[in-house]
């Protein structure tokens, strides 16, 4: 292949379509499974240990949430495409952790790709975790590469028999992961805010010891940020035109409302970026600032000096006529006419703030 190194961090490259090829770091030993089932009255949790349990159980509700931890194992991945009927691009595409956010119509079912982010506390720097989901008419199938607890709330929800989730279809089930997703953008953005912030007042308080690249850094993670929620507001905006059949008229209410959220948290981003864009000014600015300021004080020192290395070479010539070679007094005189201009000068430029 031309390009040998390219195809080391992309084994899908040259590969024919739909070849299950895991794609990014794996970040979990193995792939776990969880299923939950429910109806008006009933839930049941199941986990299995391994794919030949999962293909033999029945399921008795009539809506199923299937969990997967791990997008690294194509037997697994193969296993629950055959099961639900999943396209071989679909499986290719969850088996790859970087695709971009998208939503895309297969009839039968409705593919979603989408990430979360989190700021590690040991690192400090924006990283993701792939997500995607796929909503059917019965089910819904969602795939992380590691726990991460954005989906939890919705868990303790499924189990409240008072829950109204219990009474809805497999289609609000995808509303509601969609919306703690959104939540989860809120935190995030709030962990960003702080961190640009803090950067905001080292700026200030002149403390620049490598606040440029963190300036640059969150200036990436900005740039991380949008290219992730831009385009989930135009899935949400795609899931709300009613042109998907797996989507009730009651449905598309609440992803109007997610959708608000969404434009919330692109507000709250684009108010941070522009901080963001402020700061990398304010620091060329200041150290501009700063320059002129060293140059000012180098100045004012030259111009102190310059009249007295003046009177230094006129008295340093060792002509014969030059009377006040001879005076007695005449080294004295010529240090108190040295010392004299040079304490006027001073007294003039620090009445004028120079110095």
């Amino acid at each position: 292949m031309r390009h040998a190194q390219v195809k080391q961090r992309v084994p899908t490259l040259g590969e024919a379509p739909g070849a299950l090829l895991p794609v990014g770091e794996q970040k979990v030993a193995s792939s776990s499974i969880t299923l939950l089932e429910y109806g008006p009255q009933q839930l049941n949790e199941s986990r299995f240990d391994s794919i030949a349990a999962g293909l033999a159980y029945q399921p008795e509700q009539p809506v199923l949430w299937l969990n997967v931890y791990g997008l690294h194992d194509p037997v697994v991945m193969q296993a629950i495409g055959q099961r639900f009927q999943l396209h071989p691009l679909v499986q290719e595409d969850i088996l790859n952790n970087r695709q971009r956010p998208k939503v895309e119509d297969y009839g039968d079912y409705l593919f979603i790709a989408t990430r979360v982010f989190h700021f590690p506390e040991d690192s400090g720097r924006l990283s993701y975790d792939q997500m995607y989901l796929v909503l059917g008419r019965d089910f819904v199938l969602t795939f992380q590469e590691r726990p991460t607890g954005v989906f939890e709330p919705v868990r303790e929800r499924l189990r409240s028999a008072r829950c109204v989730l219990r009474h809805k279809g497999a289609d609000y089930l995808a509303y509601s992961l969609l919306d703690a997703i959104i939540d989860d953008y809120f935190g995030v953005l709030s962990q960003f805010t702080e961190h640009v912030e803090r950067t905001d007042q080292l700026l200030l308080h002149g403390r620049e010891q490598g606040v440029l690249n963190r300036v640059q850094r969150l200036k990436h993670d900005c740039l991380k940020l949008r290219r992730s929620i831009l385009p989930l507001r135009e899935i949400l905006l795609t899931m709300m035109r009613g042109d998907y059949t797996l989507i009730q008229q009651e449905t598309q209410v609440y992803l109007r409302d997610a959708y608000d959220h969404t434009m919330h948290v692109i507000e709250s981003l684009e108010m941070s970026r522009e901080l963001v864009s402020d700061m990398l000014d304010l620091y060329l600015s200041t150290q501009s600032h700063r320059l002129n300021l060293q140059m000012r004080v180098l100045t004012v020192f030259s111009m102190i000096f310059m009249p007295l290395t003046l009177i230094a070479g006129i008295y340093g010539m060792n002509f014969e006529n030059m009377p006040e070679l001879h005076w007695h007094y005449g080294y004295f005189g010529v240090l108190g006419l040295m010392a004299s201009i040079a304490i006027g000068l001073i007294w003039l430029f620090s009445r004028r703030n120079w110095i």
